[in-house]
């Protein structure tokens, strides 16, 4: 089995401790997992450092940042307060990136212009701090339907037009299948991604028809839904991205399921589905 850039992402396990992610990713012979913040202030930031580095296991990303798209005033500096201690947590953990969800309307608003905008101005005020940290803001584009609730930013140009005024090493953007392979100008933005270095991080999962009642949970272990893996990451490839790629699957039915034997599925789709077109 060919797993060499395969990374465990823990909301694909959601119910697992942290201690049994890493075990299981261990005992799979995965050599990358994805950490969440909450499991990781749960077990302690500086007890997760050290569990997963006695473990052999790469960070390849931290989940997440970003939710800093209200207006001016005390919830969006403690917002952006939070982002900063996000990116010293990811600079402790080793992992190269802070996964950023921007977030989507605030309460009461329908000025979309004005929240976009905001992003462009969080990601201002962030980018010192992850400078010094040395970790990238990755922003993450998710599909139109979270627009108004979780991100404003919803295709892969409009997330690198955001990272434009910043270098690569500092503001980046998340490539996930779900989110974007829909999109009809995918190649040549994605091709655009590798031109300019931007691709922080690549995330794998299904679209599952039909849609969840919770549109959250509407992601399946690659090969369960429509996505063609094949074509999505030979694209991803052809950018020359060589970094770790993740499995992130939300579905209730998955997160209820044996942790063990969804983490064996995960790989063994990865390796049949993923792994050939690197």
């Amino acid at each position: 089995m060919s797993l060499a850039r395969f990374s465990l992402n823990q909301a694909t396990i959601k119910l697992a401790s942290l201690e049994t992610a890493v075990r299981l990713a261990v005992e799979a012979g995965i050599p990358a997992i994805g950490l969440w913040r909450e499991p990781v202030q749960q077990y302690g930031v500086a007890r997760s450092v050290t569990l997963v580095r006695d473990a052999g296991l790469r960070v390849s990303s931290l989940c997440r940042g970003g939710f800093f798209t209200m207006t001016e005033g005390a919830d969006r500096r403690s917002a952006l307060d939070d982002n900063r201690r996000a990116l010293d947590e990811a600079a402790d953990l080793g992992a190269p990136a802070l996964v950023l969800v921007v977030g989507g309307l605030p309460a009461g608003s329908r000025d979309l212009a004005g929240a976009r905008a905001r992003v462009a101005d969080a990601l201002a005020e962030l980018v010192p701090h992850a400078r010094a940290a040395g970790v990238v803001l990755a922003i993450e584009p998710l599909h139109p339907m979270y627009v108004s609730d979780r991100a404003v930013v919803s295709t892969l140009e409009q997330a690198l037009d955001l990272a434009a005024p910043f270098p690569a090493t500092e503001v980046g953007v998340v490539v996930d299948t779900f989110h974007l392979w829909w999109d009809p100008t995918l190649p040549a933005q994605l091709a655009r991604a590798g031109r300019e270095g931007r691709i922080a991080s690549y995330q794998v999962c299904d679209w599952v028809t039909p849609i969840a009642a919770d549109p959250l949970l509407s992601r399946g272990i690659p090969g369960d839904g429509d996505i063609d893996f094949a074509a999505f990451t030979s694209l991803v490839s052809a950018t020359g991205y060589a970094g770790d790629i993740e499995c992130e699957v939300f579905r209730q039915e998955i997160w209820d399921a044996d942790p063990a034997e969804i983490v064996k599925r995960a790989a063994a789709a990865f390796d049949r589905l993923v792994s050939p077109h690197l």
